[in-house]
């Protein structure tokens, strides 16, 4: 019977059955898992979700009428090579503790990065130990934040050109600058404390955006989804 990975984001539904063949489901929409396909069943739904309990909750009576078996990830002091270093693990998001735990399989320092409602930073060492991270807005919910103090800010829209001639390409190159400026002085931070240079990689919906500044850093969109296949001993790992 078939195994399939769910990821529940504030914005979109990521699911798989395998990591070749990811999709997605926006859920801004009331009936939003309408639109899943009836092929998604099958023995076990694993599930990791950062989104509000009433769209977890949703998926969930989805996914009980579709799988013998439903599991929600969770995030925990140690898996495999992975040591998480806060002392309250179940404090970490899930999809931090997913993305670190398919980042540990790699046996090399790294900075890892998700572009999502957060954007969130987390430093690993090569022997798998967590060595902590930092959270701010991502470039989109600083945008949002802004047009909600200010409504003649438009909040989506312009391009980071430098320094702009006009509001909308100015707040672009405002929000993206200071995530970048977060990451690129993490990644100074982390090599002082490593005493070498981590690989850089970043994760996340908004991620696509953030890589022309950051040239050497590694793209890996689907990497909360490969940890929660670990996490489950499914495989698929790619």
């Amino acid at each position: 019977m078939a195994e399939w990975l769910f990821d529940l984001g504030n914005t979109r539904l990521k699911y798989a059955q395998s990591l070749d063949d990811v999709r997605y489901l926006p859920h801004q929409q009331q009936d939003w898992l309408a639109a899943l396909p009836d092929e998604v069943q099958g023995e076990t739904a694993w599930v990791a979700s950062v989104a509000s309990p009433a769209l977890r909750l949703q998926l969930a009576k989805v996914l009980c009428q579709r799988f013998a078996r439903l599991s929600f990830a969770s995030s925990r002091a140690t898996a495999g090579r992975l040591r998480i270093a806060y002392p309250h693990p179940e404090k970490l998001g899930v999809d931090r503790f997913l993305a670190l735990l398919a980042a540990s399989a790699q046996a090399e320092a790294m900075l890892i990065v998700g572009v999502g409602t957060a954007l969130t930073v987390d430093l690993l060492a090569a022997d798998g130990r967590h060595l902590g991270g930092k959270i701010a807005p991502s470039p989109s919910l600083m945008r949002e934040s802004l047009y909600a103090r200010a409504a003649q800010l438009p909040p989506t829209g312009g391009l980071d050109n430098g320094f702009a001639d006009n509001t909308v390409d100015a707040l672009a190159a405002g929000c993206q600058g200071a995530a970048l400026a977060l990451i690129e002085t993490s990644h100074q931070q982390a090599a002082q404390r490593l005493g070498e240079r981590p690989v850089l990689c970043l994760h996340g919906g908004g991620a696509q955006a953030l890589l022309p500044g950051l040239p050497d850093a590694l793209h890996r969109p689907h990497w909360v989804l490969q940890g929660l296949a670990r996490w489950a001993g499914i495989g698929n790992q790619a």
